[in-house]
């Protein structure tokens, strides 16, 4: 079933069969992200998400269709990715929430778009020693880092932010970077931790890149 991604990892297949990971938020990343990653030989994966589907979300979220309006995001998601055999499980409720279950997990993966979530993420996997993999979107710029230990707090939160328009193909570019490097990660393929990806598609593609 994976032949043609061991071609490219090869031995590094079997540390994945092990692994378990959480993806925050089930929209626009969260669709991009979760799909790209449920079919690469993990042994569970988990989505959360309080969110219901709204009709403004199918043209950037694309497993959802006109007929999931009003239905909860992290439940339509993990049902229409279960065509492979890595376990979806699904959480409608928020990070904090999903906290009591206290599950054993190899990588958190941000697909929100709320910094307080991020922040409870970054304290959350400081406290347990999980590392956390940062995604956002905003116009037609995007920025993904993997935490481990440099920490979201250097980040300004802005006290009042709208966030700007969305372009599908950016929400697709940044999620399949996120993918990219959750999947070396749980590969255990040497990738550099603490380096924030700065990525501008407004006039060409440009990439940055920070060491934290």
């Amino acid at each position: 079933m994976f032949r043609r991604q061991i071609e490219i990892i090869g031995e590094n297949q079997y540390n994945l069969e092990s692994k378990k990971i959480l993806i925050v938020g089930a929209g626009g990343l969260g669709n991009e992200v979760a799909t790209n990653l449920s079919c690469i030989g993990l042994k569970e994966i988990y989505i959360i998400d309080f969110d219901k589907i709204e009709i403004h979300n199918i043209h950037r979220q694309f497993n959802f269709t006109k007929s999931d309006v009003g239905k909860f995001k992290a439940e339509v998601l993990a049902t229409k990715l279960s065509r492979c055999e890595t376990k979806l499980d699904y959480f409608c409720e928020s990070f904090n929430e999903f906290l009591k279950h206290d599950l054993e997990l190899d990588l958190i993966i941000d697909c929100t778009d709320n910094f307080e979530v991020r922040e409870e993420i970054n304290s959350y996997s400081k406290q347990k020693n999980i590392l956390w993999l940062y995604g956002s979107v905003e116009g037609w710029n995007g920025q993904v880092c993997l935490f481990e230990n440099g920490d979201f707090s250097m980040f300004n939160k802005p006290k009042e932010h709208k966030i700007a328009g969305v372009m599908p193909s950016m929400v697709s570019l940044v999620g399949s970077i996120q993918s990219n490097i959750a999947t070396k990660y749980l590969a255990e393929i040497e990738i550099n931790k603490d380096e924030l990806y700065f990525i501008n598609f407004k006039e060409s593609l440009e990439v940055k890149k920070f060491r934290l």
